[in-house]
């Protein structure tokens, strides 16, 4: 953060009337400067590393890097910003993958101009920043975490790479199989993992055996 106590933000996003919007509502309120503003996510991490921003908003559904391959490339990048997923997707998967990915909030671009600056702000400051719907959703995850439904909160596609692994198959084969690369199937085994809070491909295997009778 700069010396006045002003969150200084990149804008993330593919399409410049909604960068432009974003930014008009955020010069509103004085705790946030715009530095930047990237059109796509190879854009954004060049941007993030030398301009060192507090907050990323990040669009999802972008040409290109998408924006779980960018939130990914990021953190990997070793960016510390506080990221903020911007989108019009309520989909639970893209939700709980980028979520589960790093992403430091979740929020709805057609959400009330006023509510979406308070919820920025909060995120900004270390807080929770879910639009109320995808908070819901959020709670919703938690309790199938603790009813014994942890499979329900895996996206199709981690639930085939989650087969695969239950086969014995190498990320090689398993990315050969699905006709995605290797790197996106790291990716799919570390957000499984983490959602079925295991720490190994062995235990997520037991899991999904156990939970087919095998």
């Amino acid at each position: 953060m700069s010396e006045r106590n002003v969150f200084e933000v990149l804008i993330v996003d593919d399409h410049p009337l909604m960068r432009r919007g974003i930014r008009q509502l955020l010069e509103i309120d004085d705790a946030f400067l715009v530095v930047g503003e990237a059109s796509s996510g190879t854009e954004a991490i060049s941007l993030a590393n030398r301009l060192a921003p507090d907050l990323i908003l990040l669009d999802l559904n972008m040409k290109g890097l998408s924006g779980l391959d960018t939130l990914n490339a990021l953190r990997r990048e070793g960016v510390s910003a506080r990221i903020i997923v911007l989108t019009v997707s309520d989909s639970r998967s893209d939700i709980f993958t980028l979520i589960d990915a790093g992403a430091d909030g979740y929020l709805l671009k057609d959400s009330d101009p006023e509510v979406l600056l308070d919820d920025i702000r909060r995120g900004a400051t270390g807080g929770e920043a879910f639009s109320t719907q995808v908070a819901e959703y959020l709670r919703t995850r938690g309790t199938q975490k603790r009813s014994g439904a942890p499979f329900a909160t895996l996206t199709e596609r981690e639930l085939d790479v989650l087969q695969e692994v239950a086969r014995g198959l190498s990320n090689k084969q398993i990315a050969a199989g699905l006709h995605i690369s290797e790197e996106t199937v790291k990716v799919h085994i570390r957000n499984l993992l983490r959602k079925l809070q295991v720490r190994s491909r062995v235990a997520a295997t037991v899991l999904f055996l156990e939970s087919r009778g095998i």
